[in-house]
């Protein structure tokens, strides 16, 4: 179902993280998932194209290719439901990509369109301890995840940034044992600095519910590491790719049915 929010706040979280707070009457028929990644498709507008929002989004993909609305799944930080309000964090990288470039200038009084919510994912209650594994564009899913845990439950987590300006705060009811990875403190072509840190946990024996997602060559080596070296079931587990270095997202979006398919015959 599609929905619009007008933009009510702007918020600086980090020097790649923006927060966009959306509210007003096009949520008023909003219903949240049970999920705690649950995600809307945003729905950028092409510059030129002949409507404006709200508009009728099967329409609007009807047109010429250069005119169809641009989608981008990003997710809810968190719903109000008092408020009737809801919050989106953008990864950006200066003005490049339609999304990025959007929450950068994004100003009060603005509108963003999305269909959506979907979703596929909640840590259990049932299991003790719970391992949450990304980079940025994990954060607002491991955040909402972590907020989900009772106070018997522990969480570890594993998040890769670029420095400590880009750590966001965390918290639970649960016990946190977060570790933070920094890009910039390893050689520019090292691309396992996640997985190394994934390897030195020590995880209490037991049940462990899994949640792994961000840049695919990541996922993949630290999914092969869990699943494989540790022997962790894949039942219980939520592990996958949002983005490829080096790929757009169309290009992306090309080829990840079958890399996720060559992911799942590793283990």
């Amino acid at each position: 179902m599609a929905h619009y929010g007008e933009v009510l706040e702007v918020q600086q979280l980090t020097p790649r993280m923006v927060r966009v707070v959306l509210g007003g009457p096009g949520l008023v028929d909003f219903a949240p998932t049970p999920f705690s990644d649950q995600y809307v498709n945003a729905l950028f507008v092409p510059e030129g194209a002949p409507y404006e929002i709200p508009f009728d989004v099967d329409h609007a993909r009807s047109l010429e290719p250069e005119h169809r609305p641009v989608g981008r799944r990003y997710t809810i930080r968190w719903w109000d439901e008092k408020t009737r309000t809801l919050a989106l964090d953008f990864v950006v990288h200066g003005d490049i990509g339609f999304a990025g470039r959007w929450a950068n200038h994004a100003q009060p009084g603005d509108l963003l369109q999305f269909v959506g919510p979907s979703g596929a994912y909640a840590p259990s209650p049932d299991v003790e301890t719970h391992l949450m594994v990304g980079d940025e564009s994990a954060l607002p899913a491991v955040a909402a995840s972590l907020e989900r845990l009772t106070e018997r439950q522990q969480a570890y987590v594993v998040v890769i940034v670029d420095d400590a300006t880009n750590h966001v705060e965390l918290s639970s009811p649960g016990t946190l044992n977060v570790t933070w990875v920094h890009r910039c403190d390893g050689a520019a072509d090292d691309r396992d600095q996640l997985l190394r840190a994934v390897e030195g946990l020590e995880l209490p024996e037991g049940s462990i519910g899994v949640f792994v997602h961000g840049e695919a060559n990541e996922v993949r080596s630290v999914r092969r590491h869990l699943l494989g070296d540790r022997g962790i079931p894949k039942e219980g587990t939520s592990i996958s790719p949002y983005w490829r270095r080096d790929y757009t997202d169309e290009q992306w979006r090309k080829v990840k049915r079958e890399w996720v398919a060559a992911t799942e015959a590793d283990v």
